[in-house]
């Protein structure tokens, strides 16, 4: 049992009268590209002074570590002469430079100083 009734097709009128309008097929406006061009420069911008900023920064460090391995050098010279200073003021040294130099002890050349 099939209900269905067949419906009559009807063909509707073409109207030739309607102008079809060509499309254009751009895909960004004027004012779209001047947007692109304008975020392109400055993201261009941004990474020339990021890359300089960087390098800048290297050579700071650069001369930092420089700078600290000079002053690790002159502190190790300084402790060297610290160290040759007190092997050179013993009072062994000195009584041996006194005696080459012609200094005799003897007891009318020692004086007292008391502190006031």
């Amino acid at each position: 049992m099939n209900n269905t009734a067949k419906q009559p097709i009807i063909e509707q009128p073409k109207t030739s009268s309607v102008k079809q309008r060509k499309m254009n097929k751009h895909f960004f406006t004027p004012g779209e590209k001047v947007l692109f061009v304008v975020f392109v420069l400055t993201v261009c911008f941004m990474c020339a002074k990021l890359i300089s900023t960087q390098a800048a920064i290297y050579e700071t460090n650069k001369q930092i570590q420089d700078m600290n391995a000079k002053v690790q050098e002159q502190e190790k010279v300084n402790r060297d002469l610290d160290m040759q200073i007190s092997e050179e003021s013993t009072y062994e040294k000195i009584w041996e430079r006194a005696k080459a130099m012609g200094l005799d002890l003897s007891d009318q050349n020692i004086k007292v100083v008391e502190p006031k």
